[in-house]
């Protein structure tokens, strides 16, 4: 399941209610669903979307998406580093960026206004939709590895359109997974949301 961190104040939010609750008041849609049982995610493309067909058709009628396809990234891929530092600067879209995760992490950072910079660290089973001109950028976290479903309204796919700012230098990506919440840090989390 996906967390919310904004380290300039060093919350941390999880929760599927309380990420929602967020990430609604910037617009950005957030689910979470059941992947255990449905299709071994090292499958082959076509297989993992007749999997999520339903789910699929669902997204396209409600964001008027016209194509979707299952990007995998690993360690191996050729020019990986070349193809995250097309990413991984603040830039916009001009349609909106849904993924659903099947395998592997990585993470988001959403750069709104004045309001402090937060990350949005997603995983297996996460489904999130960035509205088109968000301010963003995205990493993988150390594995370098993701398979995810993307939908798209237009045949070309999207193509990221820069800010010019440099504000993700001073972002270095830092995962934190859920190893690091079974430490215990949900907890202080949690009582640091309701703070």
């Amino acid at each position: 399941m996906a967390l919310i961190r904004i380290p300039e104040t060093s919350r941390i939010i999880t929760g599927t209610a309380p990420i929602n609750d967020f990430l609604s008041e910037y617009g950005i849609q957030y689910e979470n669903w059941p992947v255990a049982g449905r299709v071994n995610a090292d499958a082959g493309a076509e297989e993992i979307l007749s999997a999520y067909a339903e789910e699929i058709e669902q997204l396209k009628e409600r964001g008027g998406y016209i194509t979707a396809d299952v990007v995998n990234v690993t360690p191996d891929t050729p020019n990986l580093q070349a193809m995250l530092d097309r990413f991984n600067q603040e830039h916009t879209h001009a349609e909106d960026e849904v993924r659903f995760i099947l395998k592997g992490r990585g993470i988001f950072y959403i750069h709104v206004n004045e309001q402090p910079v937060f990350a949005i660290e997603i995983e297996e089973g996460d489904l999130i939709n960035v509205p088109a001109g968000t301010k963003h950028w995205f990493d993988l976290c150390a594995d370098k590895t993701i398979r995810a479903i993307r939908l798209f309204r237009e045949q070309a796919g999207w193509t990221p359109l820069y800010t010019g700012d440099s504000i993700a230098a001073g972002h270095q990506p830092l995962c934190l997974g859920p190893n690091y919440l079974r430490g215990g840090v949900a907890e202080v989390a949690n009582v640091a949301i309701s703070a």
